[in-house]
């Protein structure tokens, strides 16, 4: 990390950049910040750990706690969410899984650094999960309410200024369930994610002079800084400081604010006296004019002026100082045009983020956050959601830094009652209104937040039933009261940006009863997670649905703050229409996630009024309401691995389609053992000309290929490895798909499916397939519920047989010429006899005639098999189904030589 960004980091936590380089070293280190008016000492190492219950004692400095395990901060117990396949190559597994919620304790010895002395020490924590309590040397500090955010607590009166002294912390990350949990008034109340424990975020002491900069301020820096007008000639920042004065006697002091660019040249400064009362916290306000100032003008300058605060006495001498980076420029967001930076149209290309990493939970350093963000920019993002809750200053301070623009929001996430009641307590309502300020105060200096987002989903109403929510008759709290409260808030806390909210079910088509409150109209932006093609409706569902919710608030500027699907990626399909996906159980190949992203994307980029996009998830995170496709407790719908270790296709596609970095990426390279001998090969490429290459062989080129994805159909592999080579430019990639010999002689379909099912021989998901609709006999998993296999009579491998495909549909089936041994396998789902008659055709020659499976068969779930010898000329077999009464149907298609 270099200095420059360390020098952003330090200043935004009011340290210096030396402090926080000292991760590493003892405890009782201390190095001096921009002037020796403020000194910072980071507590990293040295720290006791026990979780569960403790002695009442432990709170006293002669408790024994060598028993204890030794961690350093950052630490959680936590370790939640591991991939099935290959648990060897993970760190988290089956066996390494710690989920407990509830206490953890912490403690740890120090002494106060010669630096310190004579001042004020406070101690201050990045974030403490989900409530902390404090005692020093016996004596309780206090208490903070929320995971999220930084808190500070006074210590001076509690500290030895000589000699050990003796921190403890308890912190509680239960969860809010019953109506006696610790945390049931504090947010969040439930969500897609898992809560982590600990003290996850760096913790250390500062000592500033009894007159200082407010530490008191809701855990922010004491100063406040907007850009209230930016031209190419002028700028104006208003500057607004909080001074507290802990001594006994009242202080004159001035004020100087100034911003200072990257060539150590002072670009605007401006000074102000005050007098201080004793024992009080006073404002100073100041308004500097800064002539021709470069404009922070996000990824294509990210430039950053050092906004200094100084604190000096009657004699001049400096008593605090703080130093941030500032960026100076205008948003203006158009409901019909979208965003506007110092007057220039932005397209955001966003993501949503998660915090969590595997094997390090929540407890992540600055480098992971770097190095995710570094993924992020190769991709070519622009934007990020931080999702759904605080985040730490590291990545806001790397999006100053890059140019990114950020979304904000408090974890007002879903619910905001207990379960069952139906208006909210004063005390959550208050701790919704302490996080808020908190987010604002902490982070409101950055130029890269475009938005405070005041929540998320919180319009489900009675969509959910009554045993998840307990919300007897249809009724639901109505959230308009308290996203009224958190609206006006944070107007008045952060005048100069706008709130934002996401929804998720206004306009979405539900069973007849169910009420869905519009909320977007409580906040000034609209969001909207829409899921169309996973959880509901079809990819193609998502630009009509935006349309109409654009012109139902013409005025409102919308974005789409989440779309997406689950990515497995050692699950895999033939074709991604070839049968339904399970988006709560396994079947979720990779290949489909990449189809909802094409197709969602399509849709985007094709209408200018959003604002922004966000795509859900940068990358797979920890939830334990899941068990879906290869993994447990693991959302998939990240574009990258909860390790980092995978970028999956879909990144790829992003890659290609938002970086001016020239992309060739073959898809399907973890689909190596290949089920059919011919299929289609797709390519994202930004290339103006890709070629394709198979055993050294050209199949030709493509030139400027739509939404940079080139497709070249009908390839045929031949039995063994078949090495593909892909070339745009002076960029190229490569992969080796396998062919056995059974799949290259013979073809075996499981209709109906997009993941084919395992059996005694190797089946392909549902392929080669015009017209029909895919059904299944299993019955799909559901809130966490497993999917129930059918049981199917007669059935060599009843989960082939329990898909199907139906209605009038053919398969066109390529193959070399010669004589085949056709099998068809039928199941009946449920009607009676009589209600499906239908014929078969191989190439035109009727093979199966009048079939009626439920009469043959002897009802429902009871499979039949049909067998023909056909003749192959051309290289390709049409089989027709064609319906008499009803529709016609199909289960398995095997396709012998």
């Amino acid at each position: 990390m270099n200095d420059r960004l360390m020098r952003g980091i330090a200043a935004a936590t009011l340290v210096s950049a030396t402090a926080l380089m000292m991760a590493s070293a003892p405890a009782i280190a201390a190095e001096a910040a921009a002037s020796d008016a403020r000194v910072a000492s980071t507590l990293a190492t040295g720290w006791r750990f026990h979780q569960g219950d403790a002695p009442e004692a432990v709170t006293t400095p002669g408790f024994d706690d060598a028993d204890w395990q030794s961690v350093a901060v950052p630490h959680t117990w936590n370790r939640v969410g591991f991939y099935r396949p290959d648990p060897q190559s993970h760190i988290n597994r089956a066996d390494t899984i710690n989920k407990t919620q509830g206490l953890g304790w912490y403690r740890q010895r120090f002494a106060v650094p010669a630096a310190m002395r004579g001042k004020r020490i406070w101690l201050e924590f990045d974030a403490a999960s989900r409530t902390a309590s404090v005692w020093l040397n016996g004596t309780k500090l206090g208490d903070h309410a929320g995971g999220f955010s930084r808190f500070r607590l006074d210590a001076t009166d509690a500290l030895r200024a000589s000699g050990d002294n003796v921190l403890v912390v308890r912190t509680d990350n239960s969860a809010p369930g019953g109506k006696d949990a610790t945390t049931a008034d504090i947010l969040p109340l439930t969500g897609d994610f898992f809560v982590h424990g600990g003290l996850y975020r760096p913790v250390r002491l500062i000592a500033v002079d009894p007159i200082h900069i407010d530490l008191a301020d809701f855990g922010g820096s004491g100063v406040s800084a907007a850009t209230t007008a930016a031209t190419a000639a002028t700028a104006q920042v208003d500057v607004r400081t909080r001074i507290a004065n802990a001594s006994r006697r009242s202080g004159a002091v001035r004020i100087t604010a100034s911003l200072i660019d990257t060539n150590g040249r002072v670009a605007a400064s401006l000074q102000t006296a005050q007098t201080l009362a004793a024992s009080t916290t006073q404002e100073a306000a100041l308004k500097l004019t800064v002539a021709n100032p470069h404009l922070w003008q996000g990824v294509e300058d990210p430039y950053l002026y050092t906004l200094a605060v100084d604190v000096t006495d009657a004699r001049g001498r400096l008593l605090d100082r703080v130093r941030q980076p500032f960026g100076i420029r205008t948003i203006r967001i158009d409901p019909e045009a979208g965003l506007f930076l110092n007057g220039k149209h932005v397209q955001l290309r966003g993501v949503g983020y998660h915090q969590d990493h595997e094997g390090k939970g929540w407890a992540i350093d600055a480098a992971d956050v770097a190095a995710d963000v570094a993924i992020l920019r190769e991709m070519g993002v622009n934007a990020i959601r931080l999702t759904h809750y605080q985040h730490g200053q590291t990545i806001h301070d790397l999006a100053d830094r890059y140019g990114l623009l950020l979304w904000d929001e408090i974890p007002l996430v879903s619910a905001w009652t207990r379960r069952g009641e139906l208006e909210p307590r004063a005390a959550l309502v208050d701790n919704a209104q302490q996080q808020m300020r908190e987010l604002i105060r902490q982070n409101g200096n950055h130029p890269s937040v475009v938005t405070w987002g005041i929540a998320n989903e919180v319009d489900f109403g009675n969509s959910f039933p009554a045993f998840l929510t307990g919300f007897p008759d249809g009724k639901t709290p109505d959230p308009m009261p308290l996203l009224k409260t958190l609206q006006d808030l944070t107007h008045r806390e952060d005048p100069s940006r706008p709130t934002a909210l996401a929804t998720c079910c206004e306009g979405r088509l539900f069973d007849q009863g169910v009420a869905i409150p519009t909320t977007a109209t409580a906040a000034d932006l609209g969001g909207a997670n829409r899921y169309f093609g996973w959880y509901f409706g079809v990819p193609g569902d998502l630009g009509p649905h935006l349309d109409m919710l654009h012109a139902k608030r013409p005025q409102q500027p919308l974005s789409v703050t989440e779309y997406g699907a689950g990515g497995a990626t050692s699950i895999h399909s033939d074709d991604v229409l070839g049968g339904p996906i399970d988006s709560r159980g396994v079947t979720q190949p990779e290949e489909y996630e990449s189809y909802v992203h094409e197709e969602a994307w399509r849709a985007l980029k094709a209408r200018p009024y959003l604002w922004g996009t966000f795509l859900w998830n940068a990358f797979d995170f920890a939830t334990t309401i899941r068990a879906e496709g290869d993994a447990q407790d693991i959302n998939t719908k990240g574009l990258v691995t909860y390790d980092r270790a995978i970028r999956k296709d879909a990144y790829y596609f992003y890659k290609a389609n938002w970086s001016a970095t020239p992309t060739v990426h073959i898809t399907g390279r973890r689909y190596s053992d290949r089920a059919y001998r011919v299929t289609d090969v797709r390519v994202y490429s930004n290339a103006a000309t890709t070629d394709l290459l198979l055993n050294g062989r050209s199949l030709g080129q493509r030139s400027d290929c739509p939404d940079r994805i080139c497709v070249w159909q009908n390839v045929a592999l031949t039995a063994g490895n078949n090495a593909l080579v892909a070339r745009g430019g002076t960029v190229e990639d490569s992969l080796t798909w396998t062919l056995s010999p059974d799949a290259a002689a013979n073809v075996r379909i499981d209709a109906g499916a997009i993941v084919a099912a395992k059996a005694t021989q190797r089946f392909g998901s549902d392929a080669f397939f015009t017209g029909g609709k895919a059904g299944t006999l299993t019955k799909p998993a559901d809130y966490g519920k497993p999917a129930v296999a059918a049981v199917i009579a007669g059935a060599q491998d009843a989960a082939v047989a329990a898909t199907y495909r139906e209605g009038r549909f053919s398969y066109a089936v390529p193959l070399p010429d010669g004589q085949y041994r056709v099998a068809l396998t039928f199941v009946e789902p449920s009607l009676a006899p009589g209600a499906r008659v239908f014929d078969v055709t191989a190439n035109g020659r009727t093979i199966v005639q009048g079939l009626d499976i439920a009469r043959t068969a002897g009802g429902s779930a009871k499979a039949l098999t049909r067998t023909a010898t056909v003749t192959v000329r051309g290289g390709k077999l049409d089989l027709a189904f064609v319906p008499r009464t009803g529709d016609a149907i199909v289960s398995a298609i095997e396709i012998l030589r």
